[in-house]
């Protein structure tokens, strides 16, 4: 099986009734099949694999090979286990845009269907929310989430299935993720990436060799505020959204600066681009980070208002 991450071109319109209705019907059937079968555990780990999915989908007759399978399927495995959850042993929270929101409830809700501890059903809201933060915050790929749902079985067994779209480029991406694949969040949780696409200048804080970035972010917050201001500070005034510069003496006390410009550097740029690090908002954050001081990396990401920008502001002060 593969896990990761699936890229399609971006769907617009709305799936018509008759089919979702076909789809909801055997999907229903497939999914008592395979559940009588090989158990609900099985069935969480196959919907794990983006390839799985995206045949499951094909299968229930949404055959186009974009962005709408993933919410439409979603929706209709959700409703063709409705009223069946217990029996099957398989739950399914969350959904598209406001649906998204309501997870948290939806797992609390399930959960003491399941006779599941408060324990266990902490521990899956931990991990629905910070798959959802990893995927936006620590992997900056240009892709921003609309949908969000979490697939578990009575035993234990998690997957979460969550999709962006990038409007520019009119497609959107697929992550998946699988509970026994992952052994720490933010240290290259998923085990497989399957895209049609790459995309340039990705900030991906979640790869291996983004150890050394990570544990300095921590390591800075904890420093204290004005210090980390100090670092900040050297941002704002050496270097852009739009270039990269760095100025230093060398040892005969010469000042040398470097300096990296994009390619679309003298192109015409989106106001939040242009001002992405001076941000009142973001040095509250890191105010309260500072004040906090979270244990690790896990801990920073998991503050409340913490999120893409105060990860990116970090990253770049580790780099220095």
């Amino acid at each position: 099986m593969q896990r990761g991450v699936a890229t399609f071109t971006l769907d617009y319109g709305k799936c018509p009734p008759w089919l979702f209705e076909r789809m909801v019907k055997l999907g229903r059937e497939m999914t008592h099949v395979i559940v009588a079968e090989f158990g609900p555990d099985e069935f969480v780990a196959r919907i794990a694999d983006p390839v799985w999915f995206q045949a499951l989908g094909t299968v229930l007759a949404f055959d186009w090979n974009a962005s709408g399978l993933t919410t439409i399927l979603t929706a209709a495995l959700k409703e063709a286990i409705r009223g069946h959850e217990n029996d099957l042993g398989l739950y399914i929270c969350g959904g598209k845009g406001k649906t998204s929101r309501k997870t948290p409830q939806e797992i609390q809700n399930w959960g003491e269907r399941a006779w599941l501890t408060p324990r266990h059903i902490r521990t899956l809201d931990y991990n629905s929310r910070m798959t959802a933060k990893v995927d936006s915050a620590l992997i900056q790929d240009g892709y921003d989430l609309y949908h969000h749902s979490l697939f578990f079985s009575g035993n234990g067994a998690w997957a979460v299935v969550q999709q962006g779209m990038n409007k520019k480029k009119k497609s959107a991406r697929r992550y998946h993720w699988y509970s026994n694949n992952v052994k720490d969040l933010v240290c290259e949780p998923h085990t497989a990436i399957s895209s049609q696409a790459t995309e340039r200048n990705v900030l991906n804080l979640t790869a291996r060799e983004s150890t050394s970035t990570r544990n300095l972010s921590a390591e800075f917050v904890n420093r204290g505020f004005w210090g980390l201001m100090k670092d900040i500070q050297l941002l704002r005034k050496h270097s852009s959204s739009l270039s990269r510069m760095a100025k230093y003496e060398d040892i005969n006390g010469d000042q040398l600066t470097l300096l990296q410009l994009e390619d679309t550097e003298f192109s015409a740029h989106p106001v939040l681009t242009e001002n992405f690090i001076h941000n009142k908002y973001l040095d509250r954050i890191l105010y309260k980070l500072c004040d906090e001081k979270p244990e690790s990396y896990e801990a920073v990401l998991r503050t409340e208002g913490v999120g893409g920008k105060t990860m990116r502001a970090l990253s770049l002060v580790a780099e220095i």
